[in-house]
């Protein structure tokens, strides 16, 4: 028996959406509307600690889009999501984000640790890969966010989980800026500081999570799929062609090479390029390098199923 549920995953750059029937018993998800809208709630919270109220706004417009094809689905609140990642929690004014999700969706975000959305990821990226023996176990799970990234290692449940605070937007803002904007073919002093802040981040991961017991990386998030549609030479943004597709580390090191090489109208005029990702997607595309690049990984197996995935699955076992 499917149960019909609405997961919302609002992190540092993008919010999205999925409603969907899902059958715990058979494992099958369906899609009935899945978008994202990209509202860089994180803008400036880096710097500031605070969210901004043109940011706010933005995220708030798009609520008021997905309450109203949640109601046109028919879901109920009790069966409806609400997951806030790395912005919200650094937010000294969160409390501001929260009444206005409230007031326009009936439910409130929940402010979630980095463990348990590292968690939720691990469980929408890997549900669907168990028993294929050609992706072999463990899986370390890296979904690359706007502020954070999680690294999540496990066979069929988590063993291990970390999320550090780099992500495409933040590290951006901290090292990839010109006069206030977006820096076209940054410097190798910005780009070494980006590197130096992951290998950082990484040293800390290693603490507690066994990246180099992974066996098949899988890579998620925006960051990660764009890099796959450049490698992939698609027309397109063409989310079937991309899920599921395996990237080796040659591939990853060109686009990147390209990326950083390129000004903002360059970026922009790539087919499967987001016009939201166009300032961020360097520093995204750095983080998957480094992250293949310390663990040895040959290539990165690329899910479209990630942490809002997780999110609907944990509604629908509820229910």
């Amino acid at each position: 028996m499917t149960t019909r549920v609405a997961a919302i995953d609002c992190g540092t750059n993008s919010i999205r959406l999925l409603v969907a029937d899902l059958d715990p018993a058979t494992g099958e998800l369906t899609d009935l509307d899945r978008r994202m809208t990209i509202v860089r709630l994180g803008q400036g919270v880096d710097r500031t600690g605070r969210l901004a109220p043109e940011a706010l706004e933005r995220t708030f417009a798009a609520c008021r889009e997905y309450a109203e094809v949640i109601r046109e689905h028919g879901v109920t609140p009790a069966r409806t999501r609400f997951v806030a990642t790395s912005a919200s929690r650094d937010a000294e004014n969160r409390d501001d984000f929260v009444r206005g999700v409230v007031d326009i969706l009936g439910t409130p975000p929940e402010v979630i640790t980095g463990d348990r959305e590292a968690e939720f990821s691990f469980t929408g990226a890997t549900r669907e890969l168990a028993g294929r023996e050609h992706l072999p176990k463990p899986y370390l799970v890296v979904d690359i966010g706007g502020g954070s990234t999680e690294f999540v290692v496990g066979s069929d449940a988590v063993r291990a989980a970390r999320s550090v605070d780099i992500g495409c937007v933040r590290l951006t803002e901290r090292h990839l800026l010109r006069d206030g904007k977006a820096a076209d073919r940054p410097a190798p002093e910005q780009v070494a500081a980006v590197r130096a802040d992951v290998d950082a981040a990484l040293d800390l991961v290693e603490r507690t999570v066994p990246l180099a017991e992974a066996r098949t990386l899988v890579g998620l998030a925006g960051s990660v799929t764009t890099v796959a549609g450049i490698a992939l030479g698609l027309p397109e943004y063409d989310s079937a062609a991309i899920h599921h597709s395996r990237i080796s580390i040659e591939q990853v090191a060109r686009v990147t090479e390209r990326l950083l090489a390129s000004g903002h109208d360059e970026r922009a005029a790539i087919p499967v390029m987001h016009p939201g990702r166009v300032d961020v997607i360097g520093a995204g595309a750095l983080i998957l390098l480094s992250v293949m690049e310390r663990i040895g990984a040959g290539e990165v197996v690329v899910s479209e199923h990630d942490i809002l995935d997780g999110i609907a699955w944990s509604v629908a076992e509820k229910a």
